[in-house]
């Protein structure tokens, strides 16, 4: 009988028990770790925050000349020079233009990677073992059907985002509403907040989609070696008797990711980067460099720490999702949950045989008279 998102969070807690912590193994930890960043599964939301608009310093006050007092910059940054932006205008749009090109090429990578390592968590999760070596090569080509799967979606999602603001941008310009903002003011603010509506409801079930994907498409397309089509033709086939219960699963898990998040991040996520006023570093294409080089590497340090903490989450989610699907999908059960082995009666020792038949001996023959 299939079981309920309820009923599948003991089984999964069970499962992480006993991958994680009946025998502790470091080199285990600190390789799912990798795969979880890889894989983003990350269960770092849900942190609450305290307010500190209070703790913040105050912006103070520009001089007349309209420049920040070189003594009272906010956060101890050196002073912008102003005088040197129109001579360095140059280099740094072409930092800016570098630094969107890299990070555009950045993602499509990591993209890639991220596919592959979904297969490489679902794997290393199913078999209780990770091997990231061995991970790669059984898994880079489904990897790469989940990598297309990932682009159209990006693709889809852009195209619809641009449609949602696009459109209705256009009509409120042919209809004049922005020409007399004044006159059109209730429409705007009533079209405002449509499109508001409008686009949180789009956000919220790309985050369905996507956690679809990875929970239970995922899981499919490894066992069946199928293409993101008919891996979706399959799922929702198996949705669609149950679409109560799928839902009570996504809302579950939304509440076990915020309970994960303020339960296993506890490293601040504080980075204070200051140039020191004394020793006279000022804002060019140099200092910008390093600090970003600087920012980054300390920014995936936090990042690995945090993951190496966050390991029983990132073992439980998949977890959890593996033993609700398993109970739909017998090709599944049948790996996470497989039959013990039948016990073989133990039989009586067989005795030993008794030993050869020997004749008893003649009696001695009588000797001849005479």
């Amino acid at each position: 009988m299939p079981l309920s998102a309820v009923d599948c969070v003991q089984p999964a807690l069970q499962h992480t028990r006993a991958q994680l912590f009946t025998r502790f193994r470091l080199g285990q930890w600190s390789r799912l770790a990798l795969v979880g960043i890889l894989a983003a599964e990350l269960h770092v939301g849900g942190c609450g925050f305290p307010n500190l608009g209070s703790h913040w310093p105050r912006l103070p006050q520009k001089s007349h000349g309209g420049l920040w007092p070189s003594s009272a910059l906010p956060w101890g940054f050196p002073p912008f020079n102003q005088a040197q932006i129109p001579a360095h205008l140059g280099q740094f749009i072409g930092l800016i233009v570098v630094a969107i090109f890299a990070a555009a090429v950045f993602s499509f990578v990591f993209l890639y990677i991220n596919s592959v390592f979904r297969f490489i968590l679902f794997d290393s999760v199913l078999r209780r073992e990770c091997s990231i070596s061995q991970g790669w090569g059984k898994w880079r080509r489904a990897g790469g059907r989940y990598f297309l799967w990932q682009i159209v979606l990006q693709i889809a999602t852009w195209l619809f985002l641009l449609v949602l603001i696009g459109v209705p941008l256009a009509l409120a310009f042919a209809a004049g509403w922005m020409t007399d903002l004044r006159q059109h003011a209730g429409r705007l603010i009533i079209a405002a907040i449509l499109l508001v509506g409008l686009f949180v409801v789009f956000v919220l079930a790309i985050a369905v989609v996507q956690v679809l994907a990875k929970d239970f498409l995922v899981p499919i397309m490894a066992l069946e070696d199928l293409d993101f089509a008919d891996g979706w033709h399959r799922l929702l086939a198996t949705i669609r008797p149950e679409k109560g219960r799928f839902v009570v699963y996504l809302l579950l898990k939304l509440v076990l990711s915020i309970a994960a998040g303020i339960l296993f991040v506890m490293i601040p996520a504080v980075v204070a980067v200051v140039a020191g006023k004394a020793a006279g570093i000022g804002w060019d294409v140099t200092t910008i460099s390093l600090v970003i080089i600087l920012g980054t590497v300390l920014l995936f340090l936090l990042i690995y720490l945090i993951a190496l903490v966050s390991v029983p989450a990132t073992v439980f989610f998949p977890a959890y999702a593996l033993h609700f699907l398993a109970s739909r999908y017998p090709k599944l059960d049948v790996l996470l949950n497989p039959a013990p082995a039948p016990l073989v009666p133990e039989l009586p020792p067989v005795p030993a045989p008794p030993p050869p038949f020997e004749a008893p001996p003649l009696p001695p023959s009588a000797e001849p008279i005479g």
